[in-house]
Protein backbone atom coordinates (compact mmCIF):
# COMPACT_ATOMS: atom_id res chain seq x y z
CA UNK A 1 0.00 0.00 0.00
CA UNK A 2 2.83 2.41 0.84
CA UNK A 3 4.37 1.91 -2.60
CA UNK A 4 1.00 2.56 -4.25
CA UNK A 5 0.56 5.81 -2.31
CA UNK A 6 4.10 6.82 -3.23
CA UNK A 7 3.35 6.12 -6.89
CA UNK A 8 0.25 8.32 -6.78
CA UNK A 9 2.19 11.13 -5.10
CA UNK A 10 4.94 10.93 -7.73
CA UNK A 11 2.31 11.08 -10.48
CA UNK A 12 0.72 14.15 -8.94
CA UNK A 13 4.08 15.85 -8.55
CA UNK A 14 4.87 15.15 -12.21
CA UNK A 15 1.70 16.94 -13.31
CA UNK A 16 2.37 19.85 -10.96
CA UNK A 17 5.90 20.13 -12.33
CA UNK A 18 4.52 20.74 -15.82
CA UNK A 19 1.49 22.87 -15.08
CA UNK A 20 2.05 24.46 -11.66
CA UNK A 21 1.11 28.12 -11.53
CA UNK A 22 2.63 30.59 -9.06
CA UNK A 23 0.92 30.60 -5.68
CA UNK A 24 -1.31 33.55 -4.84
CA UNK A 25 0.32 36.02 -2.46
CA UNK A 26 -1.37 38.32 0.04
CA UNK A 27 -0.07 41.40 -1.79
CA UNK A 28 -0.02 41.49 -5.58
CA UNK A 29 1.34 43.97 -8.09
CA UNK A 30 -0.44 44.01 -11.44
CA UNK A 31 1.01 45.46 -14.64
CA UNK A 32 -1.54 45.81 -17.43
CA UNK A 33 -0.31 46.79 -20.93
CA UNK A 34 -2.44 49.27 -22.87
CA UNK A 35 -2.78 46.83 -25.79
CA UNK A 36 -5.12 44.02 -24.85
CA UNK A 37 -3.17 41.48 -26.92
CA UNK A 38 0.21 42.68 -25.49
CA UNK A 39 1.53 43.09 -29.06
CA UNK A 40 2.96 46.33 -30.47
CA UNK A 41 4.33 47.59 -33.75
CA UNK A 42 8.01 48.47 -34.00
CA UNK A 43 8.50 52.03 -32.76
CA UNK A 44 5.16 52.12 -30.97
CA UNK A 45 5.20 53.28 -27.33
CA UNK A 46 4.09 50.77 -24.69
CA UNK A 47 2.35 51.89 -21.51
CA UNK A 48 1.46 49.83 -18.44
CA UNK A 49 -1.18 50.56 -15.82
CA UNK A 50 0.03 49.64 -12.33
CA UNK A 51 -2.17 48.65 -9.42
CA UNK A 52 -1.36 46.96 -6.11
CA UNK A 53 -3.74 44.81 -4.09
CA UNK A 54 -3.68 43.69 -0.46
CA UNK A 55 -6.06 40.75 0.02
CA UNK A 56 -7.85 41.90 -3.11
CA UNK A 57 -8.25 45.53 -1.99
CA UNK A 58 -6.44 48.36 -3.74
CA UNK A 59 -3.46 50.04 -2.10
CA UNK A 60 -3.11 53.80 -2.54
CA UNK A 61 -0.31 56.35 -2.70
CA UNK A 62 2.62 53.92 -2.59
CA UNK A 63 5.94 54.00 -4.40
CA UNK A 64 6.64 51.58 -7.25
CA UNK A 65 10.21 50.90 -8.34
CA UNK A 66 10.42 49.52 -11.85
CA UNK A 67 12.90 48.29 -14.42
CA UNK A 68 12.54 47.93 -18.19
CA UNK A 69 14.57 45.42 -20.15
CA UNK A 70 14.53 43.51 -23.38
CA UNK A 71 13.80 39.81 -22.83
CA UNK A 72 16.30 38.39 -20.28
CA UNK A 73 18.82 41.16 -21.01
CA UNK A 74 20.15 43.77 -18.53
CA UNK A 75 17.71 46.54 -17.56
CA UNK A 76 18.14 49.74 -19.55
CA UNK A 77 15.66 51.76 -17.47
CA UNK A 78 15.45 51.96 -13.66
CA UNK A 79 12.93 54.44 -12.27
CA UNK A 80 10.16 54.85 -9.72
CA UNK A 81 6.68 56.35 -9.67
CA UNK A 82 4.16 57.02 -6.93
CA UNK A 83 0.64 55.75 -7.41
CA UNK A 84 -1.85 58.58 -7.75
CA UNK A 85 -4.72 57.29 -5.71
CA UNK A 86 -4.72 53.58 -6.39
CA UNK A 87 -3.12 53.40 -9.83
CA UNK A 88 -0.22 54.66 -11.88
CA UNK A 89 1.19 54.53 -15.41
CA UNK A 90 4.62 53.34 -16.50
CA UNK A 91 5.94 54.60 -19.82
CA UNK A 92 7.98 51.58 -20.92
CA UNK A 93 9.23 52.88 -24.26
CA UNK A 94 9.55 50.88 -27.46
CA UNK A 95 11.73 48.54 -29.52
CA UNK A 96 13.22 49.10 -32.97
CA UNK A 97 13.86 45.42 -33.65
CA UNK A 98 11.45 42.47 -33.22
CA UNK A 99 11.46 41.07 -29.70
CA UNK A 100 9.97 41.32 -26.23
CA UNK A 101 10.04 44.13 -23.66
CA UNK A 102 9.66 43.31 -19.96
CA UNK A 103 8.68 45.56 -17.06
CA UNK A 104 9.53 44.46 -13.53
CA UNK A 105 7.79 46.34 -10.70
CA UNK A 106 8.47 46.18 -6.96
CA UNK A 107 6.62 47.68 -3.99
CA UNK A 108 7.27 47.51 -0.27
CA UNK A 109 4.31 47.05 2.05
CA UNK A 110 4.37 46.40 5.78
CA UNK A 111 8.09 45.67 5.65
CA UNK A 112 7.92 43.11 2.83
CA UNK A 113 8.88 43.57 -0.82
CA UNK A 114 6.61 42.26 -3.58
CA UNK A 115 7.63 41.99 -7.22
CA UNK A 116 5.91 41.13 -10.46
CA UNK A 117 6.70 41.49 -14.13
CA UNK A 118 4.84 41.61 -17.41
CA UNK A 119 6.15 41.19 -20.95
CA UNK A 120 4.91 42.53 -24.28
CA UNK A 121 5.95 41.71 -27.82
CA UNK A 122 7.10 43.96 -30.64
CA UNK A 123 6.47 42.36 -34.03
CA UNK A 124 7.29 38.90 -32.62
CA UNK A 125 6.04 37.27 -35.81
CA UNK A 126 9.17 38.63 -37.51
CA UNK A 127 11.61 36.97 -35.12
CA UNK A 128 13.78 34.26 -36.68
CA UNK A 129 16.61 32.17 -35.23
CA UNK A 130 20.13 33.54 -35.48
CA UNK A 131 21.83 30.13 -35.12
CA UNK A 132 23.70 28.98 -38.20
CA UNK A 133 22.51 25.80 -39.91
CA UNK A 134 25.56 23.63 -40.75
CA UNK A 135 25.74 22.82 -44.45
CA UNK A 136 26.04 19.12 -43.66
CA UNK A 137 23.34 19.06 -40.95
CA UNK A 138 21.12 16.53 -42.74
CA UNK A 139 24.08 14.46 -43.88
CA UNK A 140 25.54 14.32 -40.39
CA UNK A 141 22.37 13.11 -38.75
CA UNK A 142 21.60 10.65 -41.55
CA UNK A 143 25.03 9.10 -41.04
CA UNK A 144 24.70 9.16 -37.24
CA UNK A 145 21.34 7.38 -37.35
CA UNK A 146 23.02 4.42 -39.03
CA UNK A 147 24.67 3.66 -35.68
CA UNK A 148 21.28 2.33 -34.58
CA UNK A 149 21.30 -0.36 -37.29
CA UNK A 150 23.62 -2.44 -35.13
CA UNK A 151 21.70 -1.91 -31.87
CA UNK A 152 19.39 -4.68 -30.71
CA UNK A 153 16.22 -3.41 -29.07
CA UNK A 154 16.44 -6.12 -26.37
CA UNK A 155 13.39 -4.83 -24.50
CA UNK A 156 12.85 -5.57 -20.82
CA UNK A 157 9.57 -4.97 -18.99
CA UNK A 158 8.94 -5.15 -15.25
CA UNK A 159 5.32 -4.82 -14.16
CA UNK A 160 4.85 -2.27 -11.37
CA UNK A 161 1.86 -3.87 -9.67
CA UNK A 162 1.48 -1.12 -7.06
CA UNK A 163 1.03 1.51 -9.79
CA UNK A 164 -1.42 -0.45 -11.93
CA UNK A 165 -5.14 0.31 -11.81
CA UNK A 166 -8.25 -1.53 -12.95
CA UNK A 167 -7.83 0.15 -16.36
CA UNK A 168 -4.08 0.65 -16.79
CA UNK A 169 -0.98 -1.52 -16.79
CA UNK A 170 2.28 0.13 -15.64
CA UNK A 171 5.77 -1.16 -16.43
CA UNK A 172 9.33 -0.09 -15.78
CA UNK A 173 10.99 -0.73 -19.13
CA UNK A 174 14.39 -0.51 -20.78
CA UNK A 175 15.81 -1.07 -24.25
CA UNK A 176 19.17 -1.02 -26.00
CA UNK A 177 20.97 2.07 -27.24
CA UNK A 178 24.37 2.87 -28.75
CA UNK A 179 27.68 2.07 -27.04
CA UNK A 180 26.15 -0.78 -25.08
CA UNK A 181 23.97 1.57 -23.02
CA UNK A 182 20.27 1.28 -22.23
CA UNK A 183 17.40 3.74 -22.02
CA UNK A 184 14.87 3.46 -19.19
CA UNK A 185 11.31 4.64 -18.77
CA UNK A 186 7.83 4.03 -17.40
CA UNK A 187 5.24 2.62 -19.77
CA UNK A 188 1.51 3.00 -19.14
CA UNK A 189 -1.10 1.42 -21.40
CA UNK A 190 -4.76 0.40 -21.35
CA UNK A 191 -5.63 -3.07 -20.06
CA UNK A 192 -8.53 -3.45 -22.47
CA UNK A 193 -7.83 -5.26 -25.72
CA UNK A 194 -7.52 -3.10 -28.80
CA UNK A 195 -5.12 -0.96 -30.82
CA UNK A 196 -4.03 2.37 -29.33
CA UNK A 197 -1.98 5.43 -30.34
CA UNK A 198 1.42 5.74 -28.69
CA UNK A 199 2.93 8.89 -27.19
CA UNK A 200 6.57 9.33 -26.28
CA UNK A 201 7.05 11.86 -23.48
CA UNK A 202 10.56 13.26 -23.31
CA UNK A 203 11.76 14.89 -20.09
CA UNK A 204 12.65 18.36 -18.95
CA UNK A 205 16.10 19.05 -17.56
CA UNK A 206 17.39 17.32 -14.46
CA UNK A 207 17.93 13.89 -12.99
CA UNK A 208 14.76 12.46 -11.52
CA UNK A 209 12.36 9.56 -11.19
CA UNK A 210 9.53 8.89 -13.65
CA UNK A 211 5.94 8.27 -12.63
CA UNK A 212 4.17 7.25 -15.82
CA UNK A 213 0.95 8.77 -17.10
CA UNK A 214 -1.94 6.68 -15.80
CA UNK A 215 -4.56 9.35 -16.50
CA UNK A 216 -4.04 9.49 -20.27
CA UNK A 217 -3.49 5.76 -20.57
CA UNK A 218 -6.90 5.32 -18.97
CA UNK A 219 -8.33 7.49 -21.76
CA UNK A 220 -6.98 5.17 -24.45
CA UNK A 221 -3.31 5.91 -25.15
CA UNK A 222 -0.01 4.10 -24.74
CA UNK A 223 2.34 6.53 -23.01
CA UNK A 224 6.07 6.03 -22.54
CA UNK A 225 7.94 8.49 -20.31
CA UNK A 226 11.70 8.07 -20.71
CA UNK A 227 14.73 9.22 -18.81
CA UNK A 228 17.87 10.27 -20.66
CA UNK A 229 20.68 9.28 -18.33
CA UNK A 230 20.85 5.54 -18.94
CA UNK A 231 19.79 4.66 -15.39
CA UNK A 232 16.58 3.13 -13.97
CA UNK A 233 13.87 5.72 -13.31
CA UNK A 234 12.00 4.16 -10.36
CA UNK A 235 14.69 4.36 -7.69
CA UNK A 236 14.80 6.39 -4.47
CA UNK A 237 14.77 10.15 -5.03
CA UNK A 238 17.93 10.76 -2.97
CA UNK A 239 19.92 8.76 -5.53
CA UNK A 240 18.93 11.15 -8.32
CA UNK A 241 19.79 14.12 -6.11
CA UNK A 242 23.24 12.67 -5.47
CA UNK A 243 23.82 12.00 -9.17
CA UNK A 244 22.72 15.51 -10.14
CA UNK A 245 25.31 16.92 -7.76
CA UNK A 246 27.96 14.42 -8.80
CA UNK A 247 28.74 12.70 -12.10
CA UNK A 248 25.66 14.17 -13.82
CA UNK A 249 26.26 17.73 -12.65
CA UNK A 250 26.17 20.09 -15.64
CA UNK A 251 25.50 17.14 -17.93
CA UNK A 252 24.20 19.49 -20.63
CA UNK A 253 27.80 20.52 -21.31
CA UNK A 254 29.43 17.09 -21.21
CA UNK A 255 31.44 16.49 -24.36
CA UNK A 256 30.51 19.79 -26.03
CA UNK A 257 34.04 19.99 -27.46
CA UNK A 258 33.03 17.69 -30.32
CA UNK A 259 29.75 16.86 -32.06
CA UNK A 260 30.49 13.12 -31.83
CA UNK A 261 31.18 13.19 -28.10
CA UNK A 262 28.40 15.54 -27.00
CA UNK A 263 26.06 14.24 -24.29
CA UNK A 264 22.89 14.56 -26.35
CA UNK A 265 24.10 12.41 -29.24
CA UNK A 266 23.32 9.24 -27.28
CA UNK A 267 20.09 10.82 -26.00
CA UNK A 268 18.77 11.74 -29.45
CA UNK A 269 19.46 8.25 -30.75
CA UNK A 270 17.85 6.78 -27.65
CA UNK A 271 14.68 8.77 -28.38
CA UNK A 272 14.56 7.28 -31.89
CA UNK A 273 15.00 3.83 -30.41
CA UNK A 274 12.03 4.57 -28.14
CA UNK A 275 9.89 4.79 -31.28
CA UNK A 276 11.09 1.28 -32.20
CA UNK A 277 10.03 0.10 -28.76
CA UNK A 278 6.56 1.65 -28.98
CA UNK A 279 5.91 0.26 -32.45
CA UNK A 280 6.97 -3.19 -31.28
CA UNK A 281 4.09 -3.35 -28.80
CA UNK A 282 1.27 -5.61 -30.02
CA UNK A 283 -1.45 -3.13 -29.00
CA UNK A 284 0.08 -0.19 -30.92
CA UNK A 285 -2.07 1.21 -33.73
CA UNK A 286 1.11 2.05 -35.66
CA UNK A 287 1.09 5.80 -34.97
CA UNK A 288 3.48 7.57 -32.58
CA UNK A 289 3.57 11.15 -31.32
CA UNK A 290 6.23 12.87 -29.23
CA UNK A 291 5.84 15.69 -26.74
CA UNK A 292 7.86 17.55 -24.12
CA UNK A 293 8.65 20.91 -22.59
CA UNK A 294 11.82 22.88 -21.85
CA UNK A 295 14.64 20.37 -22.45
CA UNK A 296 11.85 18.03 -23.54
CA UNK A 297 10.71 20.57 -26.13
CA UNK A 298 14.09 20.39 -27.80
CA UNK A 299 14.07 16.59 -27.55
CA UNK A 300 10.58 16.44 -29.09
CA UNK A 301 11.66 18.48 -32.11
CA UNK A 302 14.89 16.52 -32.51
CA UNK A 303 13.04 13.20 -32.35
CA UNK A 304 10.43 14.35 -34.85
CA UNK A 305 13.15 15.48 -37.27
CA UNK A 306 15.23 12.32 -36.88
CA UNK A 307 12.37 9.84 -37.10
CA UNK A 308 9.89 10.34 -39.92
CA UNK A 309 7.55 7.82 -38.28
CA UNK A 310 6.53 10.54 -35.81
CA UNK A 311 3.01 11.62 -36.75
CA UNK A 312 2.53 14.55 -34.33
CA UNK A 313 4.84 16.78 -32.31
CA UNK A 314 3.94 18.60 -29.09
CA UNK A 315 6.37 21.31 -27.92
CA UNK A 316 6.15 23.74 -25.02
CA UNK A 317 8.66 26.47 -24.13
CA UNK A 318 11.62 24.59 -25.66
CA UNK A 319 15.16 24.94 -24.28
CA UNK A 320 18.42 24.74 -26.28
CA UNK A 321 16.96 26.94 -29.02
CA UNK A 322 18.90 29.69 -30.81
CA UNK A 323 21.65 29.40 -28.23
CA UNK A 324 24.11 31.72 -29.99
CA UNK A 325 21.66 34.65 -30.15
CA UNK A 326 23.68 36.31 -27.37
CA UNK A 327 26.29 36.98 -30.03
CA UNK A 328 23.64 38.97 -31.92
CA UNK A 329 22.55 41.18 -29.05
CA UNK A 330 19.53 39.27 -27.78
CA UNK A 331 18.80 36.42 -25.41
CA UNK A 332 19.73 32.89 -26.36
CA UNK A 333 18.18 29.63 -25.22
CA UNK A 334 18.63 27.84 -21.91
CA UNK A 335 21.18 26.85 -20.56
CA UNK A 336 22.46 30.29 -21.69
CA UNK A 337 25.95 28.88 -22.14
CA UNK A 338 26.99 31.50 -24.68
CA UNK A 339 25.90 34.41 -22.50
CA UNK A 340 29.40 34.10 -21.05
CA UNK A 341 31.82 35.45 -23.66
CA UNK A 342 34.52 33.08 -22.44
CA UNK A 343 32.41 30.14 -23.64
CA UNK A 344 32.18 31.34 -27.23
CA UNK A 345 34.86 28.99 -28.47
CA UNK A 346 34.52 27.94 -32.08
CA UNK A 347 34.43 24.21 -31.28
CA UNK A 348 31.61 24.76 -28.75
CA UNK A 349 29.60 26.80 -31.25
CA UNK A 350 30.11 24.21 -33.98
CA UNK A 351 28.84 21.40 -31.75
CA UNK A 352 25.87 23.39 -30.45
CA UNK A 353 24.65 24.07 -34.00
CA UNK A 354 24.16 20.37 -34.68
CA UNK A 355 22.03 20.02 -31.54
CA UNK A 356 20.19 23.36 -31.43
CA UNK A 357 16.42 22.97 -31.28
CA UNK A 358 15.87 25.78 -33.78
CA UNK A 359 17.79 23.89 -36.47
CA UNK A 360 15.57 20.85 -35.97
CA UNK A 361 12.49 23.10 -36.03
CA UNK A 362 13.47 24.37 -39.48
CA UNK A 363 13.22 20.83 -40.85
CA UNK A 364 10.10 19.41 -39.18
CA UNK A 365 7.51 17.63 -41.33
CA UNK A 366 4.93 16.27 -38.88
CA UNK A 367 2.25 18.70 -37.61
CA UNK A 368 3.18 20.68 -34.48
CA UNK A 369 1.24 21.92 -31.45
CA UNK A 370 3.32 24.60 -29.71
CA UNK A 371 2.88 26.56 -26.47
CA UNK A 372 4.82 29.20 -24.54
CA UNK A 373 4.40 32.30 -22.37
CA UNK A 374 5.67 35.85 -22.57
CA UNK A 375 6.75 35.87 -18.90
CA UNK A 376 9.08 32.88 -19.18
CA UNK A 377 12.44 33.85 -17.68
CA UNK A 378 13.98 30.40 -18.13
CA UNK A 379 13.38 29.85 -21.84
CA UNK A 380 12.61 33.38 -22.97
CA UNK A 381 9.76 34.11 -25.39
CA UNK A 382 12.27 35.52 -27.86
CA UNK A 383 13.75 32.07 -28.47
CA UNK A 384 10.36 30.35 -28.31
CA UNK A 385 8.81 32.70 -30.87
CA UNK A 386 11.82 32.62 -33.21
CA UNK A 387 11.83 28.82 -33.13
CA UNK A 388 8.09 28.63 -33.76
CA UNK A 389 8.38 31.05 -36.68
CA UNK A 390 11.05 28.81 -38.25
CA UNK A 391 8.67 25.83 -38.40
CA UNK A 392 7.28 25.26 -41.90
CA UNK A 393 5.28 22.14 -41.01
CA UNK A 394 1.55 22.51 -40.25
CA UNK A 395 1.43 24.22 -36.86
CA UNK A 396 -0.66 25.93 -34.22
CA UNK A 397 0.30 27.79 -31.06
CA UNK A 398 -1.16 28.53 -27.64
CA UNK A 399 0.29 31.62 -25.94
CA UNK A 400 -0.20 32.70 -22.35
CA UNK A 401 0.77 36.37 -22.21
CA UNK A 402 1.30 36.26 -18.43
CA UNK A 403 2.50 32.65 -18.41
CA UNK A 404 6.00 31.82 -17.19
CA UNK A 405 7.90 28.53 -17.39
CA UNK A 406 4.70 26.55 -16.92
CA UNK A 407 1.48 25.83 -18.78
CA UNK A 408 -2.09 26.60 -17.92
CA UNK A 409 -3.88 23.24 -17.49
CA UNK A 410 -6.23 24.23 -20.31
CA UNK A 411 -3.29 24.59 -22.72
CA UNK A 412 -1.68 21.35 -21.58
CA UNK A 413 -4.93 19.43 -21.99
CA UNK A 414 -5.51 21.00 -25.40
CA UNK A 415 -2.11 19.70 -26.54
CA UNK A 416 -2.91 16.17 -25.35
CA UNK A 417 -6.33 16.14 -26.98
CA UNK A 418 -4.89 17.48 -30.24
CA UNK A 419 -2.26 14.76 -30.23
CA UNK A 420 -4.74 11.96 -29.60
CA UNK A 421 -6.85 13.28 -32.47
CA UNK A 422 -3.81 13.39 -34.80
CA UNK A 423 -2.84 9.83 -33.88
CA UNK A 424 -6.29 8.36 -34.38
CA UNK A 425 -7.11 9.83 -37.79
Amino acid sequence: MKRRVLGVLIALLAVVGVCAQPSLKKVQVHLVPDHEDAIYKLGEQAKFKVIALDCGLMLSNIDVNYEVSEDMMPAHVKKSIRLKGNEGVIQAGTMKEPGYLRVKATIEHEGTKYTSYTTVGFAPEKLMPTVKLPSDFDEYWSKTLKLLDKVDLSPRMERLADRCTDKVEVYHISYGNINGTRMYGVLTMPKAEGKYPAILRVPGAGVHAMSGNVAWAAKGAIVLEIGIHGIPVVLENNLYTDLSKGVLSNYVLHGIENRDSYFFRRVYLGCVKAVDFLLSLPNSNGKVGVMGGSQGGMLAMATSYLDKRIAATGVYFPAFCDQEAYMHGRTGGWPHFFKNKDNRKEEYLQTARYYDGANFARNLKAPVFYAYGYNDITCGPTTSAATYNAITAPKQVKIGANQGHWLFPEHFNAMWEWMIKELTK
